[in-house]
């Protein structure tokens, strides 16, 4: 989608996490969209014990914040175990992705806004 097709295209003001959607992405993995404007997302994510997200790379910066729980990060060829409070900082076109290790959620922050997360409909 073109940067002019994506002006205008935000969340409202202030998202209420009680009201918000949580989709299921695939099983052992709920995700919400939380507040969102053209350059910058945030995102919750919620993954069971066991469960690992896809590798995978895309044109985003991100950085991941550990709300709860435990899990292993791989950014490139670096792999860490991250606990609540830590984070990670994953760079554009880089190969990317989380095991978890102990039932947790996480933060997704992402710049600019990953418009292939959000339906043709989703603005205010």
């Amino acid at each position: 989608m073109s940067d002019m097709a994506l002006r205008g295209r935000q969340s409202e003001t202030f998202v209420h996490g009680t009201k918000a959607e949580v989709e299921t992405l695939e099983p052992g993995i709920k995700r919400q969209i939380l507040a969102y404007g053209p350059d910058l997302m945030l995102c919750r994510l919620w993954f069971d014990t066991g469960v690992a997200g896809t590798v995978h790379q895309h044109p985003h910066n991100q950085i991941s914040y550990i709300e709860s729980g435990r899990f292993r990060a791989m950014m490139g060829d670096k792999e860490q175990e991250l606990i609540a409070g830590d984070s990670v900082a994953i760079t554009p076109d880089t190969d990317h992705g989380i095991t978890c290790i102990e039932a947790g959620s996480l933060l997704d922050i992402f710049n600019p806004v990953r418009e292939d997360f959000l339906s043709p409909g989703d603005q205010s």
